[in-house]
């Protein structure tokens, strides 16, 4: 595999597909085996999946994964800001997609804990590429199989996604974090949501909050006291007694005006403020990373799909500087 590095400088670079007219994540390797993941450290993963549309009709989430790695090759990994080119300190390279059956949410949980454990077994890190919130909970649920009681989450978000059930549906991208409230090898104490706001929110998952002892820190709380306080403040909750922090980045944290393809809930983080987060996490040494719930469509700009990018950089940033201080 050639070496770990986005290919944007390269005039003669050609793009690396992961299927046909797709390029891979910021154009980095394929993965063509299982032994390619040995001595990487973050395999980004592509999960287009959508279970039951908790709104009606279609949200086209399935869409992502295409969406991100289409627009990703127009990035480096050097961020300015930090001085710092995150593939100077990291190896990373692009697993493709999991199998997935939409609406069969069996096979397609199963499939994303097959391959998430094949990751992590190798020694790797994930980037997930989503999807709806529901990925989440198999994800995360891996983690804590290796780490009983010792997986720190930060979620970004609108919503808390803890309710209990839609319908007749347990595992829909309402319920995540209830699931991972009750997983046997999670702490629900160990759960920040970050960025919870607006009227599309129900009583009763605040109460599941409130019941499960995870920590909810509003939009309001980041605009009034400050960013940096607010990731420190989550950051002391997810890191207490723990081996892994794992992040996961709904596009409804962001406010709509910065995400237009997704989710439109208003009051939301800054693209600033969730980059600056996100770093932050990465700088903690969290150790996956997913975002979920793109809507794309192809008669824009996909700034969705830019948000995603510029999101992932900035947590991998984060990352290269911790692994580079912590060698």
């Amino acid at each position: 595999m050639r070496v770990s590095k986005p290919t944007i400088y390269d005039p003669n670079f050609l793009p690396n597909n992961i299927y046909s007219g797709v390029p891979s994540f910021l154009n980095l390797p394929v993965i063509e085996e299982d032994a390619d993941l040995d001595g990487l450290d973050m395999a980004v993963l592509g999960v287009p999946w959508e279970g039951g549309c908790t709104i009606g009709g279609y949200s086209s989430t399935t869409e992502g994964p295409k969406a991100i790695r289409s627009v990703s090759i127009r990035y480096t990994g050097y961020l300015p800001d930090f001085d710092l080119d995150c593939f100077d300190h990291l190896k990373v390279a692009d697993y493709g997609d999991c199998a997935v059956q939409n609406g069969n949410y069996d096979f397609t949980f199963a499939s994303i804990r097959k391959s998430v454990g094949t990751i992590l077994d190798h020694g790797a890190g994930t980037l997930t590429l989503g999807g709806d919130h529901g990925i989440a909970y198999p994800i995360i649920s891996e983690y804590a199989r290796r780490h009983p009681g010792k997986v720190g989450v930060l979620q970004f978000d609108a919503h808390l996604d803890n309710y209990g059930i839609f319908g007749e549906d347990e595992l829909s991208r309402c319920s995540p974090f209830f699931r991972l409230y009750n997983d046997p090898n999670m702490d629900p104490t160990k759960i920040a949501h970050i960025g919870i706001r607006g009227p599309r929110n129900h009583h009763d998952e605040f109460q599941n909050a409130r019941k499960y002892g995870a920590t909810v820190i509003r939009a309001i709380d980041v605009h009034e006291d400050g960013w940096k306080a607010s990731i420190q403040h989550a950051l002391e909750v997810v890191s207490k007694d723990t081996e892994v922090i794992y992040v996961t980045v709904c596009a409804d944290s962001l406010d709509a005006a910065c995400m237009p393809q997704g989710p439109q809930d208003m009051g939301g983080l800054t693209s600033y403020q969730l980059m600056m987060m996100l770093h932050e996490a990465g700088l903690a040494g969290a150790c996956g990373f997913d975002f979920v719930e793109l809507y794309p469509d192809t008669l824009s700009y996909q700034t969705a799909a830019h948000d995603a990018n510029y999101l992932a950089l900035y947590y991998l940033n984060g990352l290269a500087e911790y692994r580079r201080d912590h060698k």
